[in-house]
């Protein structure tokens, strides 16, 4: 079982940087045991233009066996017979033999780490991947779904049968090159689930764990996959309840992904505007950091989060022992668990998990459980609500649950023009009903506070652009009869109302 990495060099970058990559030294051969046999490491090739690591694995078919007796089919699927168990395709063909393999020899680059080049992980490589012997079930057209959305650019031919007899039609094995432009660790981690995935078999147990290691290698790319179904079915070796588990899995990233309003890019983008020498901070980072500015100064430690999707500002929340009380809570249940898996509030210590509760709830309705909090948080939540339903919500917070302090973030339309991934006319989240000018922003809130007796005033969140105002606006609400003593300057504006004329509006 053979495979061969290859990549090119410059005078700037000499192709031996690959050696560095895959913690192997070109000029060493180095050997390696494992459960099932022995890989072997080398370099066919190694000069400054080109250079090659080639990774061949022995197979030990009786260990293999040996191993696998008592699980009713002998390695690679077929049905057990005397001779097949010893006599198969798995010393010759690519397999999850040799994905195990990849992942054991080559553990610190699939990862993404070179302590002596730290740079180097980072930095997309000229990278060639030369199979000579992948069995693919579905065929060479099954290689190219999968393997093409990733980047790669791929050349699959079809092995026959026998060459001498031509009639005797093809195999399911197929001679495979792809050839991209993409860090390591991602080539490495495409290898380790997709050849598993073409042959259609494990050679071990699949265990719960494996949902795991497919969430860590398909992390970045499997979420969006266009062939996710058969990937995951086959990779967790069409064990149902695993396959589900994985799917549900991927769709809470993507569902928590979706609830944070701007997408990474247009973060980034807010970032690149700024003078700071230092790593650009996030748009999303600034954001939290923001509320939790608001709730420190509103001397809060009873906390809200309404609409808490994946549960990053709980999380940022439980860091601080001033917030002794935190409630998450959100519409969807599947985001409740992924943030729970998150958070690991199963592995959390006692006095720790008695701090938070995750709830599952709608806005647009009246909650007891919501009620006596000192503060609530309204992050990027408002602009995922239809119209319609905006008056209900507001009723369940200010009206209902009316705790002393309520932050809203919602994104500013205006800064848009600022993004110039964003096409015109475009709103930032596919999810979004509407986004809002400054003035229409400062028109509800001021309607909100009128109505139900509190105080508000504006703050811009990131850079606050003179023509557009920032990216993230933020309203912060106070209850009337509890309204800190703060100054208010050219970006804060309040408002307050008598407590009849709150009944009355009530």
């Amino acid at each position: 079982m053979f495979l061969t990495i290859t990549t090119t060099g410059t005078a700037e970058r000499p192709a031996t940087d690959l050696g560095f990559l895959l913690h192997k030294h070109p000029d060493k051969t180095q050997r390696f045991s494992t459960s099932h046999g022995v890989a072997h490491v080398f370099y066919p090739e190694a000069t400054a233009e080109r250079c090659t690591a080639a990774l061949l694995l022995e197979i030990d078919a009786v260990a293999l066996v040996r191993r696998n007796r008592g699980k009713g089919a002998a390695p690679g699927g077929a049905p057990h017979l005397a001779l097949a168990q010893y006599v198969n395709d798995r010393p010759y063909a690519a397999s999850s033999l040799l994905a195990v393999a990849l992942s054991t020899v080559f553990s610190s680059a699939l990862k993404g780490q070179c302590k002596a080049r730290p740079e180097l992980p980072e930095q997309a490589l000229p990278l060639r991947v030369d199979v000579p012997a992948l069995p693919a079930r579905g065929g060479t057209g099954l290689v190219a779904r999968l393997f093409e959305p990733l980047g790669w650019t791929v050349t699959a031919e079809t092995v026959p049968l026998d060459e001498r007899f031509p009639e005797w039609g093809d195999s399911r094995y197929v001679r495979l090159s792809l050839e991209g432009e993409l860090r390591l660790a991602d080539a490495l981690r495409h290898l380790y689930v997709l050849l598993p995935v073409l042959d259609d078999a494990k050679h071990y147990w699949v265990a719960p764990d494996e949902v795991d290691k497919l969430l860590r290698s398909g992390e970045g790319w499997l979420e969006t996959h266009p062939e996710q179904l058969l990937i995951t079915n086959r990779f967790l070796a069409r064990r149902r309840s695993l396959t589900r588990d994985a799917l549900d899995r991927l769709e809470l990233a993507r569902l928590a992904e979706a609830d944070d309003t701007e997408a990474e890019e247009l973060d980034n983008a807010v970032d690149e505007t700024s003078d700071t020498e230092d790593k650009p901070i996030p748009l999303a980072v600034q954001r939290r950091e923001a509320i939790l500015d608001v709730l420190r100064g509103a001397g809060a430690s009873r906390v809200l989060d309404l609409g808490c999707g994946q549960g990053q500002l709980v999380g940022s929340l439980l860091k601080e022992p001033r917030f002794t009380d935190i409630v998450g809570v959100d519409v969807s249940m599947r985001a409740l668990q992924f943030a729970a898996r998150r958070l690991r509030l199963d592995r959390m210590p006692e006095r720790q998990a008695a701090r938070v509760k995750l709830l599952q709830g709608s806005l647009a309705y009246t909650d007891s459980r919501l009620k006596g909090y000192d503060a609530a948080v309204l992050s990027e939540v408002v602009e995922h609500v239809d119209p319609p339903r905006l008056p209900a919500l507001e009723y369940a917070v200010f009206g209902a649950a009316r705790p002393a302090t309520v932050v809203v973030t919602t994104p500013n339309v205006e800064y848009n023009v600022r993004w110039e991934s964003l096409p015109a006319g475009h709103v930032r989240h596919a999810d979004h009903r509407f986004e809002w000018t400054r003035e229409e922003f400062r028109a509800w809130a001021h309607a909100v506070a009128e109505r139900h007796g509190y105080a508000v005033e504006f703050r811009p969140v990131g850079p606050d652009d003179p023509e557009v105002g920032p990216p993230t606006q933020m309203a912060v609400f106070h209850n009337a009869g509890n309204t800190p003593d703060t100054t208010t300057d050219s970006t804060t504006e309040s408002i307050t109302e008598s407590t009849t004329e709150k009944e009355a509006a009530a």
